[in-house]
C-alpha cells in the first residue's frame, strides 16, 4: 500500500515537471534575446540589426539587445553565434560574408572559424549591390577616370574593407580580376572604420553597402562612382552598374538572421514571425529607408535555398580568387 502511493506521488512529480518543461518551452522567451552584429557600430549589419531588433523585440515581447563582436572579416562574431547554446536566446544578423568565410578558410587551409551547417537561416531583410566610392575631393569624377588611373598605376592606390573576404573586399578582387588592375588592400574591423578612413583620407576607394555612405553621399563629401548591382539602385539612381561600364561582375551584400543549427522548431517558428513583423513594420522599414536601403525579405524556406545557392556561387569566386594576405 505505501509502496502504491508513493508511485502515485513520483507519477505526480513527473508529470508535473514534464508540465513545467513543456509550459516553459511554450512561454519562449522568457528573457531578453542576444543579437550578435559581427561588425563595429555604422556597418550594413549593425545599421540593419538596430531597426530590426528593436521590432522584433516588440513582437516577442522581450528586448533583443545588439552585441558588437567583431574581428577576422566577421568570423569572430559569425563563430560565436555557430557556437552558442540553441536556445533561441542568441541569435545573429549576418552579412552575405557568412556564406564566404568557410570557403576562404578552405583556401587559405586553415582550421574551419566555423562551418555554415552550424547555423540555421531564419530570415533574410535586405540585399544591396555595394557601391564604389570616393572623396569627393578625389581627382576621379566618373568611373572611367579612376579604372585609368588604377590600371596605369599598380599598387599606387589603396581599398578599405571590413576583413580579408569580407562583403567589402570580394566585390574589389572581381574589379581587380575583371580590370586586370592591382590596390592595395587595406583591411579594417567592419564598414564604419573603413568608411571613416576613406573620409580621413587613409585610403582611396571603398566598395560597401548604400546605406553605410547614403547620408555622405547626399551631404558632397563622397562621390559614388559605380555598382555591382544587375540594374540602377532606386535611392542612386544616376550610379551606373559595372556591367553597364563593360566590367562584368555583380555581387549582393545581404543581411539576414540565423540561430545556431539545433534550436527547437517552436523556437524557430516564433523567430519567423517575430521576422516576419519587423520586415512589415513601419518604424522599421522607414529606418532602413532613410538609411538607403530596402527590405527585400525572405521568410525560413526561401532563405534557406538562397543561402545554399550563394554559397555555391561565392565559394567558387573565393577559390578564383586564391589566397590573399
Amino acid at each position: 500500500m505505501i509502496r502504491s502511493k508513493l508511485f502515485v506521488a513520483l507519477s505526480g512529480l513527473a508529470a508535473a515537471a514534464t508540465g513545467g518543461a513543456a509550459w516553459a518551452q511554450d512561454a519562449y522567451p522568457s528573457r531578453p534575446i542576444t543579437m550578435i552584429v559581427p561588425f563595429p557600430p555604422g556597418g550594413v549589419a549593425d545599421i540593419a540589426a538596430r531597426p530590426i531588433a528593436e521590432a522584433m523585440g516588440r513582437y516577442l515581447k522581450q528586448p533583443i539587445v545588439i552585441e558588437n563582436r567583431s574581428g577576422a572579416g566577421g568570423g569572430i562574431g559569425m563563430a560565436a553565434a555557430a557556437k552558442a547554446k540553441p536556445d533561441g536566446y542568441t541569435i545573429m544578423m549576418a552579412l552575405s560574408s557568412v556564406v564566404v568565410l568557410p570557403e576562404a578558410d578552405v583556401v587559405l587551409k586553415r582550421p574551419p572559424m566555423f562551418k555554415l551547417s552550424q547555423l540555421k537561416p531564419i530570415a533574410r531583410f535586405t540585399a544591396d549591390p555595394v557601391v564604389l566610392v570616393v572623396p569627393a575631393n578625389s581627382p576621379w569624377k566618373d568611373f572611367k577616370q579612376f579604372e585609368a588611373a588604377v590600371k596605369a598605376n599598380p599598387g599606387k592606390y589603396t581599398f578599405g574593407s571590413s576583413g580579408n573576404y569580407g562583403t567589402m573586399h570580394v566585390p574589389v578582387e572581381q574589379f581587380k580580376a575583371a580590370t586586370q588592375s592591382y590596390m592595395l588592400h587595406i583591411p579594417y574591423t567592419g564598414a564604419g572604420p573603413a568608411v571613416v578612413a576613406l573620409m580621413g583620407g587613409q585610403v582611396d576607394m571603398v566598395a560597401t553597402g548604400p546605406s553605410t555612405v547614403a547620408t555622405n553621399i547626399q551631404a558632397g563629401k563622397l562621390r559614388a562612382l559605380a555598382q555591382w548591382g544587375e540594374k540602377r539602385i532606386p535611392t542612386l539612381p544616376n550610379v551606373p552598374t559595372m556591367k553597364e561600364l563593360g566590367v562584368p561582375v555583380t555581387y549582393t551584400q545581404w543581411t539576414g538572421i540565423f540561430t545556431p543549427a539545433g534550436t527547437p522548431d517552436a523556437v524557430v517558428a516564433k523567430l519567423r514571425e517575430a521576422s516576419k513583423f519587423a520586415a512589415a513594420d513601419a518604424s522599421a522599414v522607414h529606418a532602413l529607408e532613410s538609411a538607403g536601403t530596402y527590405i527585400q525579405f525572405l521568410d525560413t524556406p526561401e532563405f534557406e535555398k538562397f543561402v545554399q545557392q550563394d554559397a555555391a556561387t561565392m565559394a567558387k569566386v573565393v577559390q578564383r580568387i586564391g589566397k590573399v594576405q
